[in-house]
């Protein structure tokens, strides 16, 4: 009998993330699972399975839970892996990155380049109950397959930001995209962050798609597909920033809380137009930076990265799991989640 595995998702971004994962499992001979949370929408496929209820989870019985985002059931069985849903960029220039946030419900984390892996490290020495692995992200496994059509088609800019209140731009740069929509030879795509919940804005962006032929709005990332297909990111500090620069694209950005060489930053409206045509040109120097700036985020460029996952599950169970040190009781958070559950099996 194979291994279990079992994905723990909690919004839509986790599809594209845990899908080349799956396939590593797969490959292997092994067997996984999805647990959906009920703010992830029911995107799964007639061969993938799902388990509904935790009692299934339960009888399941996973060596190992992966999981995207910040939070996991504690009392699911298997050893806890975060997989993560973006790199660190510190968006709100906070003291501590929340990349970096330890919330006590992971044993492993399954870092991705250096900007990631060195801060984890240094965690671990300090907390000494989760083990840090340099494996690379599983969601870029498949970028080395993708062909870019750029040579058939116009001009294409992608729009996606980030959900932070105070940060989020898709409000301010509307009356510029509808501007630009109607006077320059672009065709667009335009996404939102799954966390972003002003559905009057969803609206507006969603009836801009339906009013000119050019404007495409992608309620849902598949992949790198649809990213694949554009020349230029506009954006403000959201992390897709760096996964769309591991496509060799370059990003525009509007009042980006950390701006550098790597991109081309604007703070007024005004400038966005010039700012595009410029990123279309794809100047020698910014693309070099872009490269170099990516190589600091995610060091394997392999496809090798879900399989790296495994094995570090693999190393973790037979080196280490039974000799680390207790992780935090999180009393009240176990309890807020069980009451919010109505789980209260021991």
């Amino acid at each position: 009998m194979g291994k279990r595995y079992l994905f723990f998702a909690s919004l839509s971004y986790s599809y594209p993330i845990l899908r080349p994962l799956q396939e590593e499992i797969r490959r292997r001979g092994d067997e996984v699972a999805w647990f959906l949370e009920d703010t992830c929408p029911d995107l799964l496929t007639s061969n993938e399975k799902r388990l509904n209820t935790i009692d299934e989870v339960m009888q399941y019985n996973p060596i190992a839970i992966f999981a995207p985002g910040n939070h996991i059931y504690d009392f699911f069985p298997g050893v806890k892996v975060q997989v993560f849903h973006g790199y660190p960029i510190n968006k709100r220039n906070d003291k501590v990155d929340d990349h970096f946030k330890l919330r006590g419900w992971f044993d492993i984390y399954c870092t991705q380049g250096e900007s990631s892996t060195i801060p984890f490290m240094q965690l671990e020495k300090k907390h000494k109950y989760f083990k840090i692995y340099e494996t690379g992200w599983c969601k870029t496994d498949n970028i080395s397959n993708l062909i870019s059509t750029n040579s058939t088609r116009k001009p294409t800019i992608f729009v996606a930001t980030t959900f932070s209140k105070g940060i989020s731009s898709l409000d301010v740069l509307y009356p510029t995209i509808k501007s630009l929509v109607e006077k320059k030879d672009w065709n667009w795509m335009i996404t939102m962050h799954p966390k972003l919940q002003d559905k009057e804005l969803r609206q507006k962006y969603t009836e801009l798609s339906t009013t000119f032929e050019n404007v495409t709005y992608l309620p849902v990332l598949n992949g790198w597909e649809e990213m694949n297909n554009s020349d230029v990111l506009l954006c403000d500090s959201s992390s897709i920033i760096i996964e769309y620069m591991l496509l060799d694209k370059p990003v525009v950005t509007f009042r980006n809380t950390n701006p550098g060489k790597h991109l081309i930053d604007v703070k007024s409206v005004n400038d966005i137009e010039e700012a595009l045509e410029t990123a279309l040109s794809r100047p020698g120097y910014l693309m070099q930076n872009v490269r170099e700036y990516t190589l600091f985020h995610e060091r394997y460029r392999d496809g090798k990265n879900s399989s790296r996952i495994l094995d570090a599950v693999d190393d973790f169970i037979e080196k280490h799991q039974n000799s680390m040190g207790r992780k935090p009781l999180n009393l009240i958070r176990k309890l807020k989640l069980r009451k919010q559950l109505g789980y209260w099996k021991f």
